[in-house]
């Protein structure tokens, strides 16, 4: 009987020829600055737990007395009988936290985005995106059936014009962006972007993933570090990363809320958090507020990371946060850089197509508030290492 699926073997052995191919990392302990994979310890570099609270006391006990008390899981839906007091105190944290009206939080970031996007847009409307948002953004706005329009990264100026063009235009239009961009670790121009917006009439939209809990006030993201509360119409963040948990959340008006309870199909059809999540991102923002220390020594392992690839001759590309990526170009050499990292005892992941356009392969890392210095020496001599014996730096 003819397989109708073999085309997948294809596919595979060619990512194999290629040197595209890699395989799933085990983490067999805590997710921690220095973690067991694969029998083997070794520093990660390829955590988004920016400030280490995967292992933090405060979430680890939140999440054991949530379990004690309203048990393993919630049993349903949000909308039919899933929704605890635990996720609507989460919701009023969140809001309070990031200074808005209202807040509801999804499964994932991926859900929050895709499913904002494709709720309250359709046919008729306009998307104008950054050409590297994230995926879950591009899966919405393909969602919604709107008309996308794509402008070169961080072109406020192209945004502009290709609002200028769509006025006359009937339907919505939706400006949205990255706030910081995980394959290159810059930062949006958010302050152009929202003033092209509101001269346009356009809703403002910014994915804050990977800049909650690392920009801003104890970690409020970019809308808060570049002052512009009250002027981005929704505001998306993650629960994943930084928060050291799982789920990610939509902030804004309390209609955009009340809208997206009602009409965003990854709530509506997905069982809500379990207790013991739900809790420990609780407590996670408990300790933002408490130990902005956390941040602080985020932000000074990056300096000193980052400056240490650069002085060994690496490309670090354009990245102004804690996401350093060093660029090699194809993807055969950014895995064959991360293998041997690997080997030196470093977690570092290689990225190429279709993640990132071709010849733009590169070694993604992301330091953590709780590495040392040892730890990181340790990285930066097995990166000096690997760079010479594969050619990226020389000898």
């Amino acid at each position: 009987m003819t397989d109708p699926l073999s085309f997948l073997h294809g596919q595979i052995a060619e990512w194999q020829r290629e040197g595209a191919w890699q395989p799933l990392r085990v983490l067999q302990s805590e997710c921690a600055a220095e973690s067991r994979f694969d029998g083997v310890q070794v520093v990660n570099l390829a955590s988004n737990n920016y400030l280490g609270l995967t292992t933090h006391p405060q979430l680890r006990q939140a999440a054991i007395d949530a379990i004690r008390k309203f048990g393993a899981g919630s049993g349903a839906v949000r909308t039919i009988s899933g929704t605890m007091s635990l996720h609507m105190e989460l919701e009023e944290r969140i809001a309070a936290f990031k200074n808005v009206e209202a807040c509801v939080v999804f499964q994932s970031g991926f859900a929050a985005n895709a499913g904002t996007v494709s709720a309250i847009l359709g046919p008729e409307d306009h998307i104008v995106s950054d050409e590297l948002n994230h995926a879950s953004i591009i899966d919405g706005c393909r969602l919604s059936r709107a008309a996308i329009h794509r402008f070169p990264h961080k072109d406020v100026a192209a945004a502009g014009r290709i609002l200028a063009e769509l006025a006359g235009a009937g339907g919505r239009k939706l400006l949205i962006s990255d706030g910081v961009f995980s394959m290159d670790g810059d930062i949006a121009p958010l302050p152009g972007l929202v003033e092209v917006a509101e001269a346009h009439g356009a809703i403002m939209m910014v994915d804050d993933a990977h800049a909650s809990g690392v920009l801003g006030r104890n970690g409020r993201g970019t809308v808060d570090r570049f002052g512009l509360h009250g002027r981005v119409h929704i505001q998306v963040g993650t629960l994943s990363k930084a928060i050291g948990v799982l789920g990610g959340y939509v902030c804004g008006s309390r209609d955009l809320i009340e809208f997206l309870y009602r009409r965003a199909r990854p709530f509506l059809f997905s069982t809500s958090h379990p207790p013991a999540v739900a809790a420990a991102c609780l407590a996670a923002f408990d300790v933002l507020e408490r130990e902005p220390e956390r941040i602080e020594a985020l932000w000074a392992n990056t300096r000193y990371f980052k400056q240490g690839l650069v002085d060994a001759g690496f490309d670090t590309g354009h990245s102004e946060t804690p996401i350093t990526p060093v660029m090699v170009g194809e993807a055969r050499l950014a895995h064959e850089l991360s293998r041997a990292l690997f080997e030196d005892g470093v977690l570092a992941t290689g990225i190429g197509f279709p993640t990132v356009a071709k010849g733009q392969a590169r070694v993604r890392t992301i330091v953590a508030a709780t590495h040392t210095r040892e730890q990181l020496d340790r990285a930066l001599e097995a990166f000096r290492k690997a760079g010479k014996r594969l050619g990226i730096l020389a000898a």
